[in-house]
C-alpha cells in the first residue's frame, strides 16, 4: 500500500482531517470541513484501484453499493489509523480518509463495519471550485515508494532515430510532427534521409499526466530518457506554431574523464583541489557545459571523497562515487524536488562537502547559490554567458539594484573561478573546446566589489601567472596550431581587436608605434 501511504502522508503533514480521493474528479483535502489548498492530477480508473490496492475488495464494493456506504479501517504501518468511508455513486467508486477529530472507533482487527447512520455533517464537503490550489508533491513512506522509478526508455520509433543520429556521432536530434528529422553534427544541421517521422509515435509512452499538464500549461518540458547504446538523452517537447516539436540532446551514459575532453589541464586541475566557494562553468548553450561541470565533479570526488548533491533539471550524466570515501545523491528538479530553490534550502542541511548546480536561473537561486559558497562548501554551476564579465555583470543584474551592491560583495567574496567554454569546429572534423579562466584574485575581487567589471578582461590578459587565459588567447592558440581556422576563431570571439594582436603580434606592434 505504498501509493496510498504516500498520499495520506499529505494528509498528516498538512493536519487534515479527511482526504477524498476517486476517479472522476481531482482529490479533495480537508480540515474539519474547510477545503485545504491542494493539487494533484485526478487518477485514472487504472491508477486508482493501483493505489487503493485491497481497500477496494468486492465484498467492500458490494456493501457499498447495497448500503450506499461501507465504514472500514486502515492502519497504516507508518502514519497510524484511518477510516474509510467507501462509496459507489453514479461516477465510479470514491474513498474517504479520515482522522483526527472525524475518525470514528474501529475495531482493532480493522475489518468490515456496517455503516452506522450518521449526520451528513459527518462527510466533509468538497472544496469550493475557486478555492485556489498549488502543487503538493506525494512524499513516500514507505521503502518501496523511496526505490527511484524505472529509466525511462524510448519506443521503437525514438530508439531508431537515436541509433541513426548516434552513428552520426551528432550532438542533438530535432523531431517537428510533418517534417523531416534532422541532427546536429560538428555544430551544423543536417537532414536524415527517408520520410518524415510520426512524431506522435516516438514520444508514444513518456511523458506522464504531470509532464503532460506541464506541457499543456506552460508550453514545454524538460525529461532524460535511455538513449541507443546505454548513452542518456535530454528532451525538451514544446509547442511552436506549426505544432509539436522535440529536441534531443544525446549524452553519454556517465560523465567522462575531465583529461579526456581536451581542456588545458594545467588550469584546470587547482581548480580542482580548491576546498570551497564558486566555481562557474558559462557558455551558449550547446557549448559543453554540463559535460565540463560534471567531468569536474567527478574529479574532485576521486581526489578528496565526500558528499555529492546535485540538482539538475533534468539529470543529464551519472556520476558514480569513484570510490568508498565518496557518496553520490543527485536530485532531479520537479521529479526529486519541487524547484531549484527549495533543492538548493534542502541541500544545505543535507552534509554536502560539493554542490552541482544545474543553472543559475532567478534570484532566488542564485542568492541562495551565494550563501552556500559563503558557508564553506565548493558549488559549481552553470549559467548563460558568453565571457566571464558578462557572467559576473548576470549575476549582479539579476536583483533590484538597492541589492545589487551587497551581491557584488557576496559574489566578490566566494568567487574562485569562471570558466567560460566554447566548442569550435576544427580543420579535420569534429569539435574542441576552446576556454576562457578568470581566477578569484584579490585584484579580480576589488573590481567585482567596486562594480569595475570593465577592468576584468585586462586583468585576465595580464594574470596569465596566476591560472587565468583569455579567450583570443586560447583562440589564437589554435588557429597558429593549424588546430581552427582564423575565420572560426574570429565568429567566436568576444574581442576582435584582441585576437587580431595575438594572431599578428608584428602588426600590432608596428601600429603602436606609429
Amino acid at each position: 500500500m505504498a501509493g496510498i501511504d504516500a498520499i495520506l502522508r499529505i494528509m498528516v503533514d498538512q493536519n487534515a482531517t479527511a482526504l477524498r480521493l476517486a476517479p472522476w474528479g481531482d482529490p479533495a483535502l480537508s480540515r474539519n470541513g474547510e477545503p485545504l489548498r491542494f493539487f494533484m492530477p485526478a487518477p485514472d480508473e487504472a491508477r486508482f484501484r493501483a493505489l487503493a490496492g485491497e481497500l477496494l475488495s468486492e465484498a467492500r464494493l458490494e456493501r457499498a453499493r447495497e448500503d450506499g456506504a461501507c465504514l472500514f479501517g486502515y492502519r497504516s504501518p507508518y502514519l497510524g489509523a484511518f477510516s474509510v468511508t467507501l462509496r459507489v455513486p453514479d461516477e465510479g467508486p470514491e474513498l474517504w480518509f479520515h482522522r483526527g477529530d472525524e475518525l470514528r472507533e474501529l475495531p482493532e482487527d480493522e475489518g468490515f463495519v456496517r455503516p452506522q447512520a450518521a449526520p451528513a455533517a459527518a462527510a466533509p464537503p468538497p472544496p469550493a471550485e475557486e478555492a485556489p490550489v498549488v502543487a503538493a508533491t506525494p512524499a513516500p513512506t514507505s521503502l518501496a515508494a523511496l526505490l527511484p522509478p524505472p529509466p525511462v526508455k524510448p519506443g521503437p520509433a525514438l530508439a531508431a532515430l537515436l541509433r541513426r543520429a548516434g552513428a552520426m556521432e551528432a550532438s542533438d536530434l530535432h523531431l517537428t510532427q510533418g517534417g523531416p528529422a534532422m541532427v546536429r553534427v560538428d555544430g551544423s544541421l543536417r537532414a536524415l534521409s527517408g520520410p518524415p517521422p510520426d512524431l506522435a509515435a516516438a514520444l508514444e509512452g513518456l511523458l506522464g499526466e504531470a509532464q503532460l499538464a506541464a506541457l499543456k500549461d506552460d508550453g514545454a518540458v524538460d525529461l532524460a530518457v535511455e538513449g541507443a547504446e546505454g548513452g542518456r538523452c535530454r528532451l525538451n517537447v514544446y509547442r511552436h506554431s506549426g505544432g509539436l516539436a522535440c529536441a534531443v540532446r544525446l549524452l553519454r551514459r556517465a560523465a567522462p574523464r575531465l583529461d579526456s575532453l581536451g581542456l588545458p589541464m594545467h588550469l584546470l586541475e587547482p581548480l580542482v583541489a580548491l576546498p570551497s566557494g564558486l566555481l562557474l562553468v558559462c557558455g551558449p548553450t550547446g557549448s559543453g557545459k554540463s559535460t565540463t561541470l560534471a567531468a569536474l565533479c567527478q574529479e574532485v570526488l576521486s581526489r578528496r571523497g565526500g558528499v555529492l548533491v546535485t540538482l539538475e533539471d533534468p539529470i543529464e550524466y551519472r556520476v558514480p562515487a569513484p570510490g568508498p570515501t565518496a557518496l553520490v545523491r543527485q536530485r532531479e528538479v520537479g521529479r526529486d524536488v519541487r524547484d531549484f530553490a527549495t533543492g538548493l534550502r534542502a541541500a544545505l542541511r543535507e552534509d554536502p562537502d560539493v554542490l552541482l548546480i544545474g543553472e543559475m536561473r532567478d534570484p532566488e537561486s542564485i542568492a541562495l547559490v551565494l550563501t552556500a559558497a559563503e558557508t564553506g562548501h565548493l558549488v559549481l554551476a552553470t549559467l548563460h554567458s558568453p565571457s566571464a564579465t558578462g557572467a559576473i555583470e548576470r549575476i549582479a543584474d539579476a536583483f533590484a539594484p538597492e541589492r545589487q551592491q551587497q551581491i557584488r560583495v557576496q559574489l566578490a567574496d566566494c568567487l574562485q573561478a569562471v570558466v567560460v567554454q566554447r566548442l569550435i569546429p576544427t580543420v579535420r572534423g569534429g569539435r574542441l573546446p576552446v576556454v576562457e579562466v578568470l581566477r578569484g584574485t584579490h585584484r579580480v575581487r576589488n573590481m567585482i566589489r567596486e562594480g569595475h567589471t570593465e577592468r576584468i578582461p585586462t586583468a585576465i590578459q595580464a594574470g596569465g601567472d596566476e591560472g587565468m587565459l583569455a579567450l583570443e588567447r586560447a583562440l589564437a592558440d589554435r588557429v597558429l596550431a593549424g588546430t581552427i581556422t582564423e575565420a572560426a576563431a574570429r565568429a567566436v570571439a568576444n574581442e576582435p581587436g584582441s585576437l587580431d594582436t595575438y594572431l599578428h603580434p608584428d602588426r600590432a606592434k608596428k601600429i603602436r608605434t606609429r
